[in-house]
């Protein structure tokens, strides 16, 4: 079983380069990070990256039917959900369209630019990017949408420092969840 990770921020993925002592090279116009466990793509922001850099590594590697397929990231979100929250995603609402993957999981809503209103209950940038081009390979059995509330529609607030915190402080209960 092989892990792959897409993470649109180096903030983000450095939690899990330092955890696990990643090494780094490139793979087409991509930053990789990789053991013999994972690899982690870095997509940048957005739902055309994320939908790239997925199909990077969906066209790159050979998938067995263990192999899991990861987004992780920060999200804004409600007052509802604490910051540092891991949420599962099951829903991704992109152009006002549901994409239901997984029954009695978070919806989140996958928008074009950060958000300083409190419109949605939780939204992110590359969600629907990554679930696009996964649902669209046959031979991926298991992805999972992982996301820390790093805001309450405040993404002014959030810092490179503060985003690696937050996703290193939820590695752990990402391997819970993925295991």
């Amino acid at each position: 079983m092989l892990i792959y990770l897409v993470i649109a921020l180096k903030s983000e993925a450095q939690a899990f380069v330092d955890r696990y002592k990643l090494k780094k090279t490139k793979l087409g116009d991509f930053t990789l990070y990789f053991d013999e466990k994972r690899s982690l793509i870095v997509s940048g922001i957005g739902i055309v990256n994320a939908r790239e850099a997925t199909q990077t590594l969906i066209n790159y590697y050979d998938i067995s039917d263990d192999d899991i397929y990861i987004n992780v990231g920060i999200c804004g979100a409600s007052k509802e959900h604490k910051i540092g929250s891991l949420l599962e995603i099951g829903e991704v609402v992109h152009d006002g369209i549901d994409h239901p993957f997984i029954k009695n999981k978070k919806s989140i809503v996958c928008v074009n630019e950060a958000m300083s209103e409190n419109k949605y209950e939780l939204v992110d940038m590359e969600s629907y990017g990554f679930l696009d081009a996964v649902s669209h390979s046959p031979a991926i059995k298991n992805f999972h949408i992982l996301k820390v509330v790093s805001d309450h529609f405040e993404p002014e607030k959030v810092t490179k420092e503060f985003t690696k915190s937050l996703i290193f402080k939820a590695i752990n209960d990402i391997n819970k969840l993925i295991n």
